[in-house]
């Protein structure tokens, strides 16, 4: 028993020190979310993202880089987006764009893993979105998004519809009047607030399923999975491999990169690294929600042209990082064992800590608890003066 509880506190403990690592660049990343989610309404998305053309889609890349990283949330959005007349492969671009290449997780990669992994999932997201928008041209179609449309509109709740609903952007004045004016503040505050209760769940999940398994499960184990002892096996396993784990973990958003870094360093590819971050997006609550908004065809069709695309990427950024020599030689993760130090990740993380504060205390000040009760009653579609007058 005493054996049992000392390894229960190893995990947990090696998760918080993953954590602490990361906290300053999530508050970081979460708080520029919140200022372009303050200043660009989701009104306006849907009307340029009704056509399938180059322009529809890389506004639908740009709307998601500046939006959520919450998985739920790109996924409601993204149906908004398709009910409102967005093209439906204009919806999953924007899904994956959201997810996939927002401030937040490029930071906490860096932190984590390095600067290789950033790169790798901001050129990779580029190329599954690529890969992707050609799949659905030649595969989507017209009677299958007829069907995906018409079960769309019956209106099944799946999770975080309430932040599709809150709309409380400023678009008067210029930029920097709408980020520092009184209301401007209180948008920041409240779509802060709201992104991280919307991943709370996934990020204690990841960091704690990523302490267990970085604490319990010895790196030889891992290493005869990923076939670590023979590179040409573990470049074609690794991306095939990845999403795979992803759909099984149950971990979305950002929540997967502590995960990422234990399976790096237990031996994974450069390239299923990539693709086990791209699947957040399969994970199986997800592909649920997938069924109830779509139904259940368009939920496998999503299923198996995201898991294509994601595989796919995964072995063209391996092999593209390859030729430049950008793939980091060790897969040592030092940020999983160090522990708390008094340096410079200390520092932010005070200073971001009272950024973070005073955005909460202004969230509270300005109705924000009443919001938060309000996002589960997806009926309410505009809470912009409910809030501004509190």
């Amino acid at each position: 028993m005493e054996i049992f509880l000392i390894n229960i506190f190893k995990a947990i403990l090696t998760g918080f020190y993953m954590f602490w690592e990361v906290l300053w660049p999530l508050t970081l990343g979460f708080t520029l979310s919140a200022i372009v989610q303050a200043i660009v309404s989701k009104s306006s998305v849907a009307k340029t993202l009704g056509t399938d053309s180059s322009k529809s889609i890389s506004f639908a890349t740009l709307y998601g880089m500046a939006s959520s990283s919450c998985s739920y949330a790109a996924v409601a959005l993204a149906r908004s987006i398709f009910r409102k007349g967005g093209s439906f492969a204009n919806a999953m671009i924007f899904e994956i764009a959201s997810t996939n290449l927002v401030i937040e997780l490029g930071l906490i990669l860096f932190i984590l893993m390095g600067w290789q992994f950033t790169l790798a999932e901001f050129i990779g997201g580029i190329i599954m979105i690529v890969i992707l928008a050609v799949i659905f041209h030649f595969t989507l179609k017209k009677n299958l998004i007829k069907q995906a449309l018409h079960h769309a509109n019956m209106g099944l709740v799946g999770r975080m519809e309430g932040h599709v609903s809150m709309d409380i952007s400023e678009t008067k004045g210029a930029v920097w009047q709408r980020i520092f004016s009184k209301e401007g503040i209180t948008s920041i505050s409240h779509y802060f607030v709201i992104d991280w209760v919307s991943i709370w769940q996934d990020l204690v999940l990841g960091f704690l399923l990523a302490g267990a398994l970085a604490a319990w499960v010895p790196n030889s184990w891992w290493q005869t999975i990923f076939f670590n002892n023979n590179p040409t096996v573990a470049f074609i396993v690794g991306p095939l491999i990845g999403p795979i784990i992803a759909i099984i973990t149950f971990v979305c958003s950002v929540g997967n990169v502590p995960l990422a870094a234990v399976f790096w360093r237990g031996g994974i590819s450069f390239g299923g690294v990539i693709s086990f971050i791209f699947a957040d997006l399969i994970a199986i609550q997800i592909l649920d929600i997938y069924r109830k908004y779509y139904g259940l065809k368009m939920s496998a069709y999503i299923l198996i042209t995201f898991y294509i695309a994601m595989v796919i990427a995964g072995y063209l950024v391996e092999l593209l990082f390859n030729l430049f020599g950008f793939i980091p030689e060790s897969h040592t993760v030092r940020q999983i064992t160090q522990g708390i130090q008094w340096n410079y990740t200390t520092w932010l993380n005070i200073i971001f800590l009272i950024i973070g504060a005073f955005l909460v205390y202004r969230f509270i000040r300005t109705g924000g608890i009443a919001m938060l009760k309000m996002m589960n009653m997806p009926g309410r579609r505009d809470n912009k003066q409910h809030y501004h007058s509190l």
